[in-house]
Order: structure tokens, then C-alpha cells, then sequence
């Protein structure tokens, strides 16, 4: 901290605020939730009053800075943001009102997020989840310049947060326009042939016996046409299955219950190896008829998960099942190979710009604490 900034404690600029109202069953609530590490104050769900067991609550108001009981001790804090203003919260959760003639509002939101506030909310009991109370959170001290450097600091960091997030903002546009252009070079092909599934990939079974005394690293798709991830390790006596299926980078997968939803996907080469329960159907690609990539690029696209919904079985829109034999039934706007190879080599591009993005969100993530640390050490301007 700058030597030249005074040290208080918060219980000389906040107010612990302990008000209750009683819950109506035939209302609607909105109900908060800390985000850990600091992250911020997020809507948890709306919900009617009869949904609420606990009927006193505790309703928050816009600018007051909100402490989780528990989960202080691993960044549950935040300032309430306007949207939220009116939200209720249990009795694990503090409220306090903060002096603003005395303290900023953003100031203390940026000084919550620095190594020095979290290790004095650290350092109170034994583990990371003891307990914090209202006088332990009043006990912890800020350095408090005038209101007047206060606010030139908070509109300096505001002014470099918002270059970090126009530099995230412009290598997202970077990435969802190649992936854009992928779109284009396979439904933009005026060759394309309706083909069925079945010309183009063979279904492969789950052969993999399970043994109780043995790990199996799952693999799961993510719906939105997010693309096959890294799961859970489980042991064999974790779970019913008998058989599993073993993945190979180059399969297609997808989960019964939820094709639907565009979980749909290309085994990249870092889910090599990794296993599915028969409820993912597993299928090697002919890739004499068609590339990995295409199929990968068709199935995460938006406008032909309805046409996937028309092919599931069920009359609830929740539980409806792509089952194999309607997949493979299915039909495709097949493009031309030489299409195809074009959109191979657009792929692998795009594939480059997305490890430089992963690299440089790093980086960007990296920026603010930096940011922060600079702003309370008072060298920022």
C-alpha cells in the first residue's frame, strides 16, 4: 500500500445491516450468489416463495457489500450491482452499508481483489471454510486516501479494465468469424449431395468390460455445439455400466439424451483414449467419403440442431433421445472432397488462432491484478 494512504479498519466506513423479511408463498423472489475468488455478485434463480424452506430472509440493496459466511475465506464477496438491488439472501450471508461520504463503493470492490484483503479474510480460523462474522469482516482494515484520489483511481483502473475487455472482445469476433467462414466454405458448396449417415460412418460398439478396481477418465460433450471434453475420473464401483466405450481422436459422439442441443462432436486428440457409457453412441468416420472436420463443423452448427430435434424420439422436449438408427438415417448436404480439403486447411488456421487466443487470454487474465496491484501501491498515475 502507498505509505502515504491512512490504514482503517471497515468498521469505521461500514455498517452491518441485519434486517429480515418474512417470505411470501405466492411471490416471486430473486435470489444472489457470491462467485468465489472475488468474482463478483451474480443472479442464483427466481423462484415463487413456496419454493423458499427458510421463510426469513434477508433482502439486499443496490451498493452494499455482501460477505458469504462460509465462503469469504475463498473470494464469496462482492459489491451488490443495480440489477440485483431487491435480491434476497439467506442468514449465511452479511450485509453491510458502506459510508460512501467516506469510502467508494468501486474502490472497495477493487481492494476486495487484491492478495492483501484476502489474506486478512484468510487469516481468520483453521480451514479454508471456518466461519467468518460480521466483527471479523468489520475488523479487517483498507487504506483510505480522500474520496477525491479514491475515485481518480477506481476511473483509472475502470479506463484499463475496459481496454482489457475490448482486447478479449476483438479475439472472440476474431475466432467466431473464422469459425463463421468454416460454416460458409461447407454450406456454400453448390455440389453438395444429400447423403445418409450410414454411407458415411460406421457405429462401433462399447466393448470395454469394467472392473470395480479400476479408473475410468470419462469423456462429455458439451451441448451448443461446444465440442467433446476432458470429464471425471470414476472408479468401476462408481457407476452401473458393465461396458464402456473406449474413444479414438477422429470419432464422432454424441450423447443420446442431449444431441438435440447441438451436443455433437469430433473427438479432438487431447479425449483420445478416454471412455463414454452406452448412452454415447460412438462412430468411426469413412474418411474416403468425409473428413472429420466437416462433420465436425455441420453438427456444431446452430441452424442444424432442429433438424437433429426432428429426429429424436420423445414427446417431452427434455427427454428426447437421438438414437442411433435415426442418425444414421439422417441426411446430410454432403460437399465435394475438394471442398472438403479446402475446409481442412481453413481448420487448421482457425485451430492456431485458437491456441493464440488461449495463450493470450492468459496473458489478459494476468493484466488486471497487475492492474490492481499497481492502483494500491499508488502507482497508477
Amino acid at each position: 500500500m502507498s505509505a502515504a494512504w491512512p490504514q482503517v479498519s471497515l468498521g469505521a466506513v461500514l455498517t452491518h445491516r441485519k434486517e429480515f423479511i418474512q417470505i411470501n408463498d405466492l411471490d416471486k423472489y430473486k435470489r444472489c450468489r457470491v462467485k468465489l475468488h472475488a468474482q463478483g455478485i451474480v443472479l442464483r434463480d427466481v423462484v415463487t416463495g413456496s419454493e423458499i424452506k427458510t421463510k426469513k430472509q434477508q433482502v439486499c440493496k443496490a451498493g452494499e457489500f455482501l460477505v458469504a459466511e462460509i465462503d469469504a475465506k475463498v473470494g464469496g464477496f462482492g459489491i451488490v450491482p443495480d440489477e440485483l438491488n431487491g435480491s434476497i439472501v439467506s442468514s449465511h450471508y452479511f450485509l453491510f452499508g458502506i459510508d460512501e461520504a467516506k469510502l467508494n463503493k468501486r474502490f472497495l470492490d477493487f481492494y476486495s481483489r487484491i492478495p492483501e484483503f484476502r489474506d486478512q479474510v484468510a487469516a481468520q480460523g483453521s480451514t479454508n471454510y471456518a466461519a467468518i462474522r460480521p466483527n471479523d469482516v468489520l475488523g479487517y482494515s483498507i487504506p483510505l486516501p480522500s474520496l477525491a484520489e479514491q475515485q481518480l483511481i477506481v476511473a483509472r483502473i475502470e479506463e484499463l479494465s475496459a481496454k482489457i475487455e475490448v482486447a478479449r472482445g476483438l479475439r472472440r469476433q476474431a475466432v467466431e468469424e473464422a469459425e463463421a467462414l468454416c460454416r460458409s466454405i461447407i454450406f456454400g458448396d453448390p455440389n453438395a449431395v444429400l447423403t445418409p449417415m450410414c454411407e458415411l460412418v460406421r457405429q462401433r460398439g462399447h466393448d470395454v468390460q469394467v472392473t470395480a478396481d479400476q479408473a475410468y477418465h470419462f469423456a462429455g460433450v458439451y451441448c451448443f455445439g461446444r465440442g467433446v471434453f476432458r470429464g471425471q475420473k470414476k472408479s468401476g464401483m462408481d457407476f452401473a455400466y458393465k461396458q464402456l466405450g473406449q474413444l479414438k481422436a477422429g470419432n464422432f459422439v454424441y450423447p443420446k439424451l442431449m444431441a438435440w442441443e447441438g451436443a455433437l462432436g469430433i473427438v479432438p486428440k487431447e479425449c483420445d483414449g478416454l471412455f463414454v457409457s452406452p448412452e454415447f453412441p460412438i462412430f468411426e468416420v469413412i474418411e474416403n467419403q468425409v473428413l472429420p472436420e466437416t462433420l465436425d463443423v455441420y453438427f456444431r452448427t446452430p441452424a442444424v440442431w432442429p433438424q437433429i430435434a426432428g429426429e429424436s424420439a420423445g414427446t417431452n422436449v427434455r427427454r428426447r433421445r437421438l438414437n442411433p438408427k435415426d442418425f444414421l438415417a439422417y441426411k446430410m448436404p454432403l460437399p465435394s472432397m475438394q471442398t472438403q480439403l479446402q475446409l481442412r486447411q481453413v481448420m487448421q488456421q482457425v485451430e492456431g488462432l485458437k491456441r493464440l487466443q488461449a495463450e493470450t487470454a492468459v496473458e489478459l487474465d494476468a493484466i488486471l491484478p497487475s492492474i490492481l496491484d499497481k492502483a494500491f501501491k499508488g502507482k497508477l498515475y
